[in-house]
């Protein structure tokens, strides 16, 4: 860290201990909201992403496409308070919803400041991300879908009950749903979404809409006296903090239509100058963190591909609002968009799932489509956006079960019958690799740790692969499963032994404290040395201070078979396996000299050199679900293991 750097870091918190002292000993005198009278009338001015005017269209396309059943269904579901958040399965929540209670252990946090709150206490199995999860009101954009099909006014009311509730229950600065400025952000974005469904119902009056308001205007004065960017590198959360900034500058802020950029943008009369400071900062930073937190490939600089998905989400999704009040960023900036979408593109797996590499929160910005049930290893909703907004084939025909999230942000979605076939593909800096071919697609991963090297999301998974051999996952990523609510199991999916790849002793590749959930040192410094159509060379160096060996692993891809070749360059070791995590509900069979595997009607064989064994194992799908499988260990002697996969169906 320069020296520079490092004054300017000890200045931020400086000037942040400073406010938060002021904020304890006044927030109860002098809160944050300027009075709900200033917006008697008040009515946003920019353009949004669907216009209200074109209900009709909407709802019409809606019917076209046969989502209205199901829309509505789940906005009943809603209506009843019966949620599935993080893990939790279908769950009645009460009368009130549970806004401070992680209500699937029943902890609940007491409000008072919210800098004196204990968000984490690894002593416990609480789990903060549930009360923050609810109170995103991402559930809201459903109601409003089942608002504009039915005209049905319960959901208008149920609507503003929540949104009085909230208020009731979370005090300015003073509940646990103040504590992550991240959260606020998303909060608020839900929220303006919601005001253009509900904005024209008869139940709602002016009362509530000064009250709504207000607490929009709290939410952006929050955000940005709390930005998460202290740390010497940021993150998703202060991304989404800008975001949160832009939205309601736009919200709040008059637009000039004919206004080329920023610098022309007036305020509106019922908003003060500080929504306009919101806006221009917002977009001044959003350039920066796109240079900044997306590497010139196109991928995320924190080591998972989930959050690659949330990342390209905020950006995209916010790009398309801005263009829409006629505002721009650099032709640099959207380069690198486009790049970001390509690899969510060439990382799909045929069956049109993602590799889940490093962690997974199932986080999302909007959730446009099936609220109560969406896939948390389909990223091809961005595809869907993707392929309208730069107007790519390849795009659509990934996104095109997406149709209804391209219609919500670009109004139209194009219908595209052609047949595409990606072909292998590899990404140095972030370090991912895909070979594949008409039947075999395998992932290694095997490059810079997450953060420049500090880990935060990373997983100690360098050359771990994932294997999908005719659209059937075989070998996959363990997946995240929890934070701070169980972190002896946080250390676990993250740890080595929970990866395709080899493991020596109790050794891990990059060493971490087991309470400090979110840092890894790099040091295993990965690096491909040959990667082609065919063939990955790669090696790690996380063993060598530790036993004094480097791990090579080659991969070659044929026509119907891999081979996996492990070497163990230097010290002769022991007690060392190679490890396969196989898939939920993969059949094992013992042949002679190695396993067959089994899904679907489809067939491998797993020859080994070697002895091996099945032992019980884990995966997680999604945050906060966790399944029983099998993983396979094969002995790993003479420093060298080949293992060689074939395709024994479907020949």
């Amino acid at each position: 860290m320069t020296i520079k750097l490092f004054l300017r870091k000890a200045a931020i918190k400086s000037v942040k201990k400073i406010y938060y002292f002021y904020r304890k000993l006044f927030y109860g005198i002098k809160p944050l909201t300027i009075g709900e009278a200033l917006f008697n009338n008040f009515k946003p001015n920019c353009s949004f992403l669907y216009n209200p005017n074109n209900k009709d269209y909407f709802v019409s396309e809606l019917n076209n496409l046969h989502l209205c059943s199901e829309i509505i269904n789940s906005a009943d579901k809603i209506c009843s308070h019966q949620f599935n958040i993080l893990g939790s399965d279908n769950r009645y929540l009460g009368e009130k919803l549970p806004w401070n209670v992680d209500f699937k252990t029943g902890f609940k946090w007491k409000n008072k400041f919210y800098k004196d709150i204990k968000i984490v206490d690894l002593n416990n199995n609480a789990d903060v991300k549930v009360p923050w999860e609810l109170s995103r009101f991402q559930h809201l954009f459903t109601l409003g879908k089942a608002y504009w099909i039915t005209n049905g006014e319960k959901y208008a009311e149920e609507f503003k009950e929540e949104v009085l509730d909230w208020i009731e229950q979370n005090p300015v600065e003073c509940s646990v749903n103040w504590t992550c400025t991240m959260d606020v952000s998303i909060r608020a974005v839900n929220l303006i979404c919601a005001y253009y469904f509900f904005s024209g119902s008869p139940s709602i009056d002016k009362d509530f809409w000064n009250k709504f308001n207000n607490l929009l205007y709290t939410h952006g004065k929050f955000i940005y006296k709390n930005l998460e960017n202290e740390n010497e590198y940021r993150s998703n959360h202060y991304l989404s903090d800008l975001a949160g900034l832009i939205w309601l500058g736009l919200y709040f802020v008059e637009c000039n239509q004919a206004a080329p950029d920023i610098c022309r943008v007036e305020c509106n009369q019922a908003a003060p100058d500080i929504c306009l400071k919101w806006l221009r900062l917002g977009l001044r930073e959003f350039e920066n963190e796109m240079k900044k937190q997306i590497n010139e490939d196109g991928i995320d600089y924190e080591g998972s591909t989930s959050y690659h998905r949330l990342v390209t989400e905020i950006f995209l999704v916010t790009t398309i609002f801005c263009n829409k009040n006629h505002i721009y960023f650099s032709g640099d900036y959207m380069t690198k968009l486009e790049k970001m979408c390509e690899f969510i593109m060439n990382i799909t797996k045929p069956n049109g799932l993602s590799p889940i590499i490093g962690d997974a929160d199932d986080g999302r910005f909007l959730i446009f489509s099936n609220y109560p049930h969406w896939n948390k290893r389909d990223f091809n909703h961005i595809l869907a956006i993707a392929g309208e907004y730069f107007n790519r084939d390849d795009f659509r025909i990934f996104g095109k079960e997406y149709s209804e999230d391209a219609l919500w942000t670009i109004g139209s979605f194009k219908t595209v019958q052609k047949n595409f076939q990606l072909s292998s593909k590899g990404y140095d800096t972030e370090g991912y690799y895909i070979l594949r071919n008409s039947r075999i697609y395998c992932m290694v991963r095997c490059g810079q740790f997450g953060l420049q090297g500090h880990g935060g999301h990373c997983h100690n998974d360098q050359l771990s692969i994932e294997l999908s051999v005719d659209g059937e996952d075989f070998i996959i990523d363990p997946g995240t499963y929890a934070y701070s609510s169980d972190y002896k199991m946080r250390n676990l999916f993250r740890s080595t032994k929970m990866h395709n790849t080899l493991f020596i002793d109790n050794l891990e590749q990059n060493d971490f404290n087991e309470y400090d959930l979110f840092c890894m040192k790099e040091e295993s410094f990965a690096k491909c040395s040959l990667f082609n159509e065919t063939t990955f060379i790669g090696r790690h160096y996380g063993y060598m201070e530790k036993c004094g060996v480097i791990h090579e692993r080659q991969v070659n891809l044929k026509n119907k078979e891999l081979i996996i070749i492990d070497r163990a360059i230097g010290n002769k070791i022991s007690n060392a396996h190679i490890n396969f995590l196989l898939d939920y509900e993969v059949t094992i069979e013992e042949k002679q000299g190695g396993i067959q595997l089994s899904k679907n009607g489809r067939k491998i064989l797993l020859l080994f050199p070697g002895e091996f064994s099945i032992k019980d194992a884990f995966i997680s799908y999604s945050y906060g679900q966790m399944l029983k499988t099998k993983k396979i260990l094969v002995e790993f002697n003479n420093n060298e293991s080949s293992t060689k996969i074939k395709i024994v169906s479907g020949e």
